[in-house]
């Protein structure tokens, strides 16, 4: 899978098969099902998760929280679209 197959996997009904749970997250995040992105990172303690948590809250727009996330992915808030850090996060997952 590369960027692009993921990205137009949004046009399918659920997450593409062998997606991992953060590429999951990032799925339902873009299709617009926040509560089931957030429901599927928040309890993974590792700095990948956090870092889409932290992606999560900045898109629901509680900067605060986002910026907890932001320090405990070890990252600082993202100067880009939110679209612009979806598809950098996405894609240091695919190639991780």
């Amino acid at each position: 899978m590369n960027l692009q197959s993921f990205k137009e996997s949004l046009q399918a009904s659920s997450p593409p098969a062998g997606a991992s749970v953060y590429l999951q997250a990032l799925w339902y995040a873009a299709k617009g099902d926040w509560n089931k992105a957030h429901v599927l990172i928040q309890d993974l303690p590792d700095q990948n998760a956090a870092w889409i948590h932290a992606y999560l809250h900045r898109e629901e727009g509680d900067t605060w929280n986002a910026d907890y996330w932001y320090r405990k992915a070890g990252r600082k808030r993202a100067e880009v679209t939110l679209q612009e850090e979806w598809e950098n996060i996405a894609a240091a997952l695919i190639a991780h």
